[in-house]
């Protein structure tokens, strides 16, 4: 620990940015703001404009894109209405590039000060790639809203929020390989179990990300039936054409299976949790199953709610920073039972 202290610092500081980068992601979404800058330059939007002029003018550019033309036309739309939006698509893209350089500039300190030992460098490496790949993805779902529809594409929503949650889970790995370097045994049988949650811990962020994309939570807002009676309604089966479309690209459906599987989430952390209390546990893991059993708990309630209230700006939020606690203290439980 002593050792690599800067080196963990640095690796936190990193995790804490990209938590904050979510949660101004969520932000943006659930404000609609996500295709108020309709291009992207690398160094020339780093600011917002600074003069009416300058804001005219990206307010005319956004008037040629179809969220405009299809949705806000309608709305009395003025500058200043725009100035909101974009501020937030740009607050975002902004902690992305101060993201960038947090990561980068400290990569290569610790790289000519020779801070880093050779796996610890290939792991940043991978950190490096990961938030580049993230960069584009970024890029790569804004512009399926810049075409014909005046939505992005729920399927490249959810691929860009699930990447940012692995990313921020790599990056927490590698900071926790460096806080506990003592080699312990394994227990084989809580680990194969705690990866096999994640995995479905995974699933169910992707489904989030769906259920954000298409806007499926201001539907069917009963619990814990999908309608009065009904554990499924009938229209999850029946909007698109196949059973795999209604279950990805339908609303219902999509709903159905991200509050089905919360059962199964929370099914298998009990399940994780119960059983390794048969093993002689040290404190950290005993920590870890505890915090990830309250956290769940608490997920679950807050998924509840958001539902019942109809996806309340603020409960929305807070039920997208809670998943990240809970995959903080999943990801926590699953090193403390492998290394």
């Amino acid at each position: 620990m002593k050792t690599n202290k800067s080196v963990i610092y640095w690796l936190l500081s990193g995790c804490i940015l990209l938590f904050i980068m979510v949660v101004v992601g969520g932000i943006t979404r659930l404000t609609n703001s996500g295709l108020s800058m309709t291009d992207w330059h690398l160094v020339t939007d780093t600011f917002p404009p600074l003069t009416d002029e300058k804001w005219n003018a990206a307010f005319e550019e956004y008037k040629k894109f179809p969220e405009y033309q299809k949705i806000n036309i309608h709305n009395d739309f003025t500058v200043e209405d725009y100035k909101f939006i974009y501020f937030w698509e740009w607050f975002h893209r902004f902690i992305g590039r101060i993201i960038g350089l947090v990561f980068v500039v400290p990569f290569v300190y610790f790289l000519v000060k020779k801070r880093l030992s050779g796996e610890t460098i290939k792991k940043c490496i991978i950190l490096l790639c990961m938030g580049a790949f993230q960069g584009f993805l970024g890029w790569f779902m804004v512009k399926s809203g810049l075409i014909d529809r005046p939505d992005v594409s729920h399927f490249r929503l959810s691929l860009h929020l699930t990447f940012a949650f692995i990313t921020f889970a790599y990056t927490l790995w590698v900071a926790l390989d460096l806080i506990y370097s003592d080699k312990k045994e394994v227990l084989l049988p809580l680990r194969k179990l705690a990866r096999f949650t994640m995995v479905f811990l995974i699933i169910q962020i992707i489904y989030g990300g769906f259920v954000a994309g298409l806007n499926a939570g201001l539907i069917h807002n009963h619990w814990p039936m999908m309608s009065e009676g009904k554990f499924m309604h009938e229209t999850v089966l029946m909007e698109q054409d196949s059973l795999l479309k209604n279950l990805t690209e339908g609303k219902s459906g999509v709903q159905f299976v991200h509050r089905t599987m919360a059962y199964v989430v929370v099914g298998l952390i009990l399940f994780l949790y119960f059983k390794s209390r048969k093993f002689a546990l040290t404190t950290q893991q005993k920590m870890g199953t505890n915090v990830l059993v309250g956290f769940v708990f608490l997920q679950f309630l807050l998924g509840v709610f958001t539902l019942l209230l109809q996806v309340p700006l603020w409960l929305g939020l807070v039920h997208q920073i809670m998943a990240f606690f809970l995959l903080s203290a999943m990801v926590y439980t699953l090193h403390r039972f492998s290394k």
